[in-house]
């Protein structure tokens, strides 16, 4: 019994450990600091690229998007990669405005494969662009977001993720659970980590890249989530990723709880694959970097699938030493409780602690709020699902919501 009380206790304290260092990041998400200043004062030439797999229903208002963007039209192209479609995509996206590349590979026909075939061409043609910013086809993109990466790049930085935000939160509990979910990770990790000098991650969608990044190896990605994967890589390589909070990008999520299941399966099991191609890669580069930007890049692999696996061994330890008359159900309780709390019901506080401070409407989530412990309960599920049997297919999310930019920046100014 003395072994499992050491074991138990081992366990606590590496628990604890990684989450007060998380707490303590995340403060700093608190602190205001001064803009860097500009190295260079000019308008660069971007690309905007956006992978496209049968997205006839909103493809269009993603394009006149971009098209209004508040940056010269000259330097701004916008590009449809139409992979693998059998629909009216790429018709529709020529008719909007927007130049179409059509890819046929009914072999590798995710995200990754499609940015590394169109940008190995530019790369061979010597495009003359200095960024690229990707988009998810069902996005529609902020006016401001092309000039605000603008003003990353003067200031030196090469790779920058944009503000993820929702096209639909307030749809039913499981958009609201994603809307939370990324307005927490905007804040408390991305914008935390950016102001205490460490590096953020790309979020999948509405970030930007400089063109020379890419030109020695094109988007050498292989997992199923390619966005972290291509952070992963220049982490190791000490290389800081940038943020910028003014250049949002609007994202639809799903409304049925299949089509999330699946969607959120992929993410872990791209980040589980993540976890097997980088975890000693990551550590080699703590070793030989000596920087904590490296070392919270480890953590952050070794943070959510091995973490919750820590998590389920320390609450079977709470049981086993029950069982064995070696823990009261008073002590029992008060270490699921211990747990329990800040897993599901600690997170919702948080999240209205955030949207007060980003001056998000509280009222029209409130049932969004209620319910996220069971958007949370769920990922757990999903994540222990994934350590026994992993589904590697990609599965298409239907995208349907029509909404323009102008619908979205009326909305906000009503719900504020």
């Amino acid at each position: 019994m003395e072994y499992l009380y050491i074991i138990q206790q081992a366990l606590v304290w590496l628990i604890t450990i990684f989450w007060l260092y998380q707490l303590s990041i995340s403060i700093c998400s608190l602190v205001k600091l001064k803009d860097k200043p500009l190295l260079v004062n000019k308008n660069h030439r971007f690309m905007a690229i956006i992978p496209a797999h049968n997205e006839e229903a909103v493809i269009r208002e993603l394009v006149e998007s971009l098209q209004k963007q508040d940056y010269p039209k000259e330097l701004l192209d916008i590009y449809v990669i139409a992979d693998n479609c059998d629909d009216n995509t790429a018709r529709i996206a020529r008719e909007a405005g927007a130049i179409v590349y059509e890819r046929f590979d009914p072999e590798k026909k995710t995200k990754g494969y499609a940015l590394d075939w169109f940008l190995k061409q530019k790369i061979e043609e010597n495009a003359p662009y200095d960024a690229f910013c990707v988009f998810d086809a069902d996005n529609i993109v902020d006016p401001n977001f092309i000039k605000n990466m603008n003003k990353k790049l003067c200031q030196g930085e090469d790779v920058v993720q944009g503000y993820r935000d929702i096209k639909n939160p307030t749809d039913n509990w499981i958009t609201a659970g994603y809307a939370i979910f990324y307005w927490t990770m905007n804040r408390f990790y991305h914008l935390a980590r950016y102001n205490v000098g460490l590096s953020p991650l790309i979020n999948g969608t509405g970030f930007m890249v400089k063109f020379d990044v890419v030109k020695p190896d094109g988007w050498d990605t292989k997992t199923l989530t390619e966005d972290i994967e291509f952070s992963l890589k220049r982490i190791i390589k000490g290389k800081k990723l940038g943020w910028a909070v003014d250049a949002i990008v609007y994202d639809e999520q799903p409304l049925g709880f299949k089509q999330s299941w699946k969607q959120r399966t992929r993410w872990t099991v791209g980040h589980m694959q993540c976890i097997k191609e980088y975890t000693k890669p990551l550590a080699v580069a703590v070793k030989e970097n000596k920087t904590l930007m490296n070392f919270d890049g480890f953590l952050y692999i070794i943070g959510s699938i091995p973490m919750f696996v820590a998590t389920i061994v320390l609450l079977l330890f709470n049981f086993v030493m029950y069982s064995a008359n070696g823990m009261s159900e008073l002590d029992l309780g008060i270490n699921i409780a211990r747990y329990v709390v800040p897993t599901f019901f600690l997170p919702i506080l948080t999240a209205v602690f955030i949207m007060w401070l980003d001056k998000k409407p509280i009222k029209p989530m409130i049932k969004g709020l209620l319910c996220y412990p069971l958007f949370l309960g769920s990922w757990l599920l999903i994540n222990f699902k994934c350590l026994f049997k992993r589904d590697t297919s990609w599965d298409k999310i239907e995208h349907v919501r029509k909404i323009a930019i102008q619908e979205v920046s009326e909305t906000e100014k009503v719900e504020n």
